[in-house]
């Protein structure tokens, strides 16, 4: 059984929540399904449903993607110079299956940042975590 009373430090967290679990205890699910937050964590208890991670985990995984593709690309179109056909056939499944892998890790982990930091529907949560170390 997680050890409810102590609150893991930020990086912890938003690791446990990279990894799809409950930035709280490390053992529940964070996901009901591919992209929806589990209303609670079914070891801790721990509420989720208030969360706002809305658009942010899509920006940041384009950022991610982008930055790691577009160097590729560049590098093979100077030193190789393939076809169109293969640059299309190389580059779009590889974009489309790493942001399908980073999607659900990067928004885990920012519903962690928020559980966290105490945003939106988690305050009265934090306030309680944190009367519950004093």
């Amino acid at each position: 059984m997680p050890n409810s009373t102590q609150t893991p430090s930020l990086t912890n967290a938003m690791w446990r929540g990279f990894r799809c679990r409950c930035p709280h205890c490390g053992e529940g699910h964070l996901f009901k399904s591919f992209l929806k937050v589990a209303d609670s964590c079914e070891v801790c208890g721990e509420e989720f449903h208030h969360h706002r991670a809305d658009d942010f985990p899509a920006y940041i995984v384009i950022i991610i993607v982008g930055h790691l593709i577009v160097p590729m690309v560049l590098a093979l179109e100077t030193h190789v110079a393939p076809p169109y056909w293969v640059h299309f056939a190389l580059w779009i499944p590889l974009t489309l299956v790493m942001c399908l892998a980073l999607l659900q890790p990067t928004k885990g982990s920012i519903v962690a940042l928020q559980w966290h930091v105490g945003m939106h529907g988690f305050e009265a949560a934090r306030k309680a975590r944190l009367l519950q170390r004093s």
